[in-house]
Order: C-alpha cells, then structure tokens, then sequence
C-alpha cells in the first residue's frame, strides 16, 4: 500500500515544491519592487491616513516583527507595531461619545456674519455687532459680545476702538455713488486715408448704474475740443446733470475738463493718486471689456466704422450683457427678460461677436 501511495506522494511534494518557488518569485519581485519607492522616495516622509496605518498593522502583527525585518518593508517592523499598540487604546476609547462640557460652538453663518459686519463697518464695536446679530434671530443671550471680540481677534481684527476707523475706497464710493461719475480715455487704431491714425475715446460712466456713455472720439483731443466735450455733458438733461464728483486721473489731457468744471458747475473735479487705476476700478472694467469683446478683435477703416461698432457695443453693454459686478443682472433689461415661454431666440452684432439670448414670447 505505501509503495502505490509513494509515486502520489512524489507529484504532492513536486507541485507544494513548484508553488512555493512561484511564492518565493513573487516576494523577491515585491521586495525589489519596494526598494525601488525607498530609494525614490529617499528622505521623503510618508503621510498615511489612520485607516491606512491600522491595515498595515493588522497585516505586520500577524507575522510578527522577526518576519517584518526579514521582509524589507518600506517602514520599520517598530513603527507596524507601535500602530498596533495604538489602535488597542482606541478600540476601547468612548470620549466622543460623551457629553461635551462647555459653551457650544457658534455656527459657521454667523461667524461670516460678525467678520462682515466688522470689515463693512469699522466704527461698530463688539456690542454693535452683536446688536446687529439679533436683527437676524440671533438671540443676544447666546451670541455675548465676548464671543463677538474672540471671532474677531482669532481672524487677526480687533473691535472698535481698537480697530482703526478707516473707511475704503470702496466703502466712500458706494457712501456717494449715486451722485459720483468717472472719465478717462482708451485709444484705438484706425486705418484712414493717410494710414493707422491713432483715435481717442473718451468714456464717461455713472458709478451706481453702471451706465456708460461715449463723450467723443477724436484724433487730436486739444484743449478745445475737451472743454466742448464738456460743455456739452454738463447740459440740462445731459450725462453729467445730476453729478456732484468727477474721478478723473491727472493726465493733462484733462486739465480744460476740470477747469471748466471749476469754472461753471458745481461738480467737483476728483483727482486720482499717480499711477493708481484700482481707484477708478469701474471704469477700468469697462476699457478692459471693451476692449476684449470689441475693439481688438475689429480692423476699423475710417472713424465711421469704428462710431458704428462703439454704438451697437455700448447698446449691447446696456441691455443685453449681463454684469457681475449687479448680481448678473442688466443694466436696462427689456420686457422679455424673465419669460419663461416662448422660443428662444439669438440677437447678433458686429456680425456675430456680440450675442444676446432671449425668448421670443410673440
């Protein structure tokens, strides 16, 4: 009986031999492979997530730290199984699920909502924010002015009187800007008849609104043709009727502008800081679209053809392009904007450049 057992005894020990040569193939492959990352990785520290470290320790525990050595593994069998001396703390650790001691956090909303009031309002102390929380249902009770103080000094503020009482730039424009305009000119290039002739566009734009209008386009703005431009603004039921202040920079070509304005109106001619266009930001705006959505992407032959395209770009501007800068709304919205029936239609110009979308509801 042993001698016809013996020959299957023969083929079990070759196949248990072949498997673990295959084994033995695939450990010295894994071991090569690894030593390959380290010396990739050289210093680099490896950062694992917790789930990470707690397979790797289950795996490391099991073969024990001898075999851990033996292997060559990209960490050290001590670091495996101080993991695993550590998930045994955690396994019995219930502290998240007691009850926490202390006041409860504030809300994310209204730590926005004290950040905003204080940089909106730099005069408003702690107390004055907190006030201002229960417009909102905030009760005071729960939101203390201490609360308010230690939201402010952990995002670098401190309340008022500490906090200095500057106003913005931003923050005196929108105090005045109902009544607050800006100027300045852009320049184009125009084939003419004596070749590229340089054009100057003076714009004006009323800051609330965001109205814009083009004062005049010439090749020479001279002393008499700005203080034409404008006499002619300043007109009864003109651009400028209801302006108090005109931002304008201090470029020459400017100085027949505000002495006009000195002279005979009541606006005031407001002088920008050298080299500081981040002052007149609305109106920078503007040149910047005005120029990318129009005037590089056009060959202008003569100053026809360039009055033409600033016409039906400053018709689009108003009442078919809508404006972050308004909760992406128009500045002049037609009776169609905000139907929810009929088809939808596409109105073009400059050949397709500038598109508007609509419904057609007739």
């Amino acid at each position: 009986m042993n001698f016809l057992m013996q020959p299957w005894h023969l083929l079990i020990l070759a196949l248990a031999n072949w498997l673990n040569r295959e084994q033995q193939l695939v450990i010295e492959y894994l071991q090569a492979e690894n030593c390959v990352l380290r010396e990739k990785l050289c210093k680099k520290r490896i950062l694992l997530t917790d789930d990470q470290r707690r397979r790797l320790a289950v795996k490391g525990k099991v073969l024990g730290l001898k075999l851990l050595s033996e292997i060559g593994t990209i960490f050290t069998p001590d670091t495996i199984l101080r993991w695993h001396r550590e998930l045994i703390p955690r396994k019995w650790d219930y502290s998240k699920e007691k009850p926490r001691v202390g006041r409860p956090r504030i809300r994310i909303e209204i730590g926005e909502h004290i950040l905003r009031f204080s940089k909106e309002n730099p005069t408003w102390g702690a107390d004055r924010i907190q006030g201002a929380l229960s417009n909102f249902g905030y009760r005071i009770y729960r939101i203390t002015d201490t609360t308010v103080r230690n939201v402010l000094k952990a995002n670098g503020l401190e309340p008022s009187p500490d906090r200095p009482a500057s106003m913005s730039w931003q923050t005196f424009l929108r105090a005045h800007w109902e009544t607050i305009f800006a100027v300045d000119f852009t320049t184009v290039e125009v084939w003419t008849k004596t070749g590229l002739t340089t054009f100057y566009i003076l714009v004006m734009m009323e800051l609330k609104s965001r109205q814009v209008e083009i004062a005049g386009i010439t090749t020479n703005p001279n002393k008499q043709w700005v203080t034409q431009v404008a006499r002619n603004l300043t007109g009864s039921d003109e651009f400028l009727e209801d302006a108090s202040q005109v931002i304008m920079d201090r470029d020459g070509s400017f100085q027949p502008f505000r002495t006009y304005l000195k002279k005979t109106t009541d606006i005031e001619p407001v002088l920008l800081p050298p080299k500081s266009p981040n002052m007149n930001a609305y109106l920078e705006r503007f040149m910047r679209s005005l120029k990318s959505e129009c005037l590089v992407k056009m060959i202008f032959f003569g100053q026809h053809s360039l009055e033409r395209a600033l016409k039906d770009y400053i018709a689009h501007y108003h009442a078919e392009r809508n404006h972050q800068g308004l909760d992406n709304q128009l500045i002049e919205p037609g009776d169609e904007v905000g139907s929810i029936a009929g088809k939808i239609e596409c109105h073009e110009r400059l050949g397709g450049l500038l598109k508007y979308y609509y419904r057609n509801a007739a």
